[in-house]
């Protein structure tokens, strides 16, 4: 194969898409909590969207890594979206990338200025970001797969957690949803003209700017939307939380052609999966492409917030006045599970 088209031909599934299921996940992780470690400030008990280590009062450690097949058979593109998925795990962890690393699956028999390209779209997504990318491993592989692994920093008091939304607050969603359904759209052929466009374009773009416009507010809660769709981290970060959310189906964002996708029939394997793990605590009221929108698994997807009610106007405005989309999304109220209504 030479050029840049088929490459995600070779994918048994793209970006997020081809996360391992959630609700086996957790099961695979039960009981598989870290030796005692003072200064592990976020592990696996519970896991979030990385790892921190307090180095000292004022400095702490994010660690995560993050790897995928192709999304787009566009190479560099692909890069980037792989490397800004990466790099938004620090960022909804309230911190700052440092330092980045290639973790790179690749088969020998594709052109290598295929795989030259796939880095340059990560060095541009991780320049951007304030990082530096400085090496990595790359091993043969039939299927391509590309990610990071990405260290940062954020100061020990100003973690962001996806287990302490309290009631009472507002939810906030920094990214229109659909990258799972017009990805899929594309495979089958049906997706509408100019939906892959959009798509792209927004998995290209940083949480970056929306996590330094939001510092100042303290949230309680962040997380990034990304293979277990808004309802699957929406319900995460419920049942952390001890807390019941209420998302407003009619004030989703959907990314172009993603509704009409949906209405169509159009659903990802990641669809079912992600209704097989947060479907058992959600009640819905929605319409059928509402509902496939929420459970939609996202790749590169926006921050889902949760903070003080009385801090919404000001966080808007500060948003728009950046000109950065904020979209509020619905609630948080005492009690448990999931409702979108």
């Amino acid at each position: 194969m030479s050029g840049t088209e088929g490459l995600t031909s070779l994918a048994k599934a793209g970006g997020c898409a081809a996360k391992y299921s959630a609700a086996r996940l957790e099961q695979l992780l039960d009981g598989l909590v870290p030796a005692e470690a003072h200064d592990l400030l976020v592990g696996l008990d519970p896991a979030d969207d990385a790892a921190v280590y307090k180095l000292d009062e004022t400095t702490a450690l994010v660690f995560t890594v993050d790897f995928f097949p192709p999304v787009v058979d566009d190479p560099r593109a692909f890069g980037r979206i792989a490397a800004t998925n990466a790099l938004n795990d620090v960022f909804a962890m309230g911190g700052r990338p440092l330092l980045a690393l290639s973790v790179t699956a690749f088969p020998e028999e594709l052109p290598v200025e295929m795989l030259g390209e796939i880095l340059a779209g990560a060095a541009d997504a991780v320049r951007e970001a304030g990082a530096i990318l400085a090496g990595g491993h790359t091993i043969r592989d039939e299927e391509p797969k590309y990610g990071l692994a990405v260290v940062g920093t954020v100061h020990p008091d100003g973690v962001w957690r996806k287990s302490t939304a309290e009631a009472g607050d507002v939810v906030l969603l920094t990214k229109a949803l659909g990258t799972g359904l017009v990805l899929q759209g594309v495979r089958d052929g049906v997706a509408p003209a100019g939906a892959l466009e959009a798509a792209t374009e927004a998995m290209c773009e940083s949480n970056r700017d929306a996590a330094d416009a939001l510092r100042p507010f303290t949230p309680h809660a962040v997380t990034d939307v990304t293979g277990f769709g808004l309802l699957g981290h929406a319900h995460e970060t419920a049942s952390r939380s001890g807390v019941r959310i209420v998302l407003d189906a009619g004030a989703l964002p959907a990314l172009p052609g993603a509704l009409e996708l949906a209405e169509a029939g159009v659903r990802t394997g990641g669809d079912r999966r992600n209704r097989e793990f947060a479907g058992p605590h959600v009640v819905s009221g929605a319409s059928p492409e509402l509902e496939a929108l929420a459970y939609d698994p996202q790749t590169a997807g926006g921050l889902l917030v949760t903070l003080s009610a009385d801090k919404r106007a000001v966080v808007e405005a500060t948003f728009s006045a950046a000109g950065l989309p904020l979209h509020a999304v619905g609630c948080v109220e005492a009690g448990s599970g999931v409702a979108l209504a």
